[in-house]
């Protein structure tokens, strides 16, 4: 059965925090986060709000049906584990952790610099945690992270709920970074999205596992792995980037590591070490029909030059940082203009380019690499 899918304007200038509790300046943005407060408190269902990184779906952490909302509305793979969003330490504590169990010390440094942000760590779960089993599929470990966005905390704090919450995206889709990518994706699908405007970051999450030896990035995101080295403390100091992409039938403690992700419709070609790209994409576009878009960063030259006629050309930015921010709305909106072809420049794999570089790779059917050639 088809819901009504409801946009609900919501202003993030006008939300602050007294501690630990949300003080409105704007009325209206103070009864959308009420209502969206109750809808996520109550037993399955489920709310798009923003955040720093991307716009996730949220329900209860704390209910099977709940949880079986968010991945039945994304047409989610159920062996896909979620992050669980809180809006402070003492919620964390209070309703993930069992009284055995603080945040690991571990973690100390980078909470302190990092949270709220965008930071995902993973801690230990005991048996008869409150924590649904579907969320963690099944395993010892639960991905929590608090958000920087004031109405993404906001939301939290209201419904004093832990909300498991992915990208508000049909599974495989680019993320969504505008509440008009949620509604394309989710339109009859959600009963509502708060819309706070563009996300500042644009790309999700890092996950981080301090509880292995030596510990592990499990997932490039917002937070560069120079910045977790630097500021973690001793213990990051010999940190590990772990493989892309797992293997089919092996289970994983974070979203973002298996399955395919970040994909529109149109095929997209990654072109790494490509230089300014004229050589690499005139041979590959030869002989080619359809409609291309270039996507291109500091390197590349234009797509005249390339011998692309006609092609749709986007800037995602002179650096990764801005490449981050830009790279999933630009990604939907030349794929909705119904292009064929969509070729990308690449970037080196160092600071956010990490982070660019693991979507990028997600993304496309074919890369390119002129160092190969």
């Amino acid at each position: 059965m088809s819901i009504h899918t409801k946009i609900l304007p919501v202003d993030k200038n006008s939300v602050s925090f007294k501690g630990e509790k949300p003080v409105f300046s704007d009325e209206a943005t103070e009864k959308s986060l009420r209502l969206a407060a109750n809808v996520v408190r109550s037993a399955g269902q489920v709310v798009a709000f923003p955040t720093e990184t991307v716009y996730g779906l949220g329900g209860s952490a704390l209910d099977d049906d709940s949880v079986k909302a968010i991945y039945n509305a994304k047409n989610r793979p159920a062996d896909n584990p979620l992050i669980v969003h809180v809006s402070s330490v003492d919620q964390l504590q209070r309703l993930i952790l069992t009284r055995l169990h603080k945040v690991p010390s571990i973690y100390e440094k980078l909470l302190a610099k990092f949270w709220p942000g965008p930071l995902t760590i993973l801690v230990p779960i005991e048996e008869g945690s409150p924590i649904s089993a579907l969320v963690t599929t099944g395993q010892k470990t639960v991905g929590v992270r608090m958000p920087d966005h004031p109405i993404a905390r906001a939301l939290i704090a209201l419904s004093d709920t832990p909300l498991a919450a992915p990208s508000a995206n049909a599974s495989t889709r680019p993320s969504p970074t505008l509440a008009s990518h949620v509604m394309f994706d989710l339109k009859g699908k959600i009963p509502y999205i708060l819309d706070g405007g563009a996300c500042l970051v644009g790309v999700e999450s890092t996950v981080v596992d301090g509880l292995s030896s030596p510990p592990m990035l499990l997932r490039p995101g917002g937070v560069s792995a120079e910045d977790i080295r630097k500021f973690g403390g001793d213990e990051w100091g010999n940190l590990v980037i772990a493989k892309k992409t797992a293997g089919k039938l092996e289970p994983v403690k974070t979203p973002g590591m298996k399955y395919k992700h970040y994909s529109p419709t149109a095929k997209v070609i990654l072109f790494v070490n490509c230089g300014n790209g004229i050589d690499a994409i005139t041979n590959y576009t030869k002989g080619l029909e359809g409609k291309f878009a270039l996507l291109k960063s500091s390197r590349f030259a234009c797509a005249e030059e390339m011998g692309i006629l006609g092609a749709i050309e986007r800037s995602l930015g002179n650096s990764a940082t801005e490449m981050a921010h830009s790279l999933f709305r630009e990604l939907r909106d030349v794929d909705e203009m119904g292009v064929d072809y969509i070729l990308v420049e690449g970037v080196d794999e160092t600071g956010d380019g990490l982070a660019v570089m693991n979507r990028l790779s997600k993304a496309a059917s074919e890369v390119v690499n002129g160092n190969q050639s």
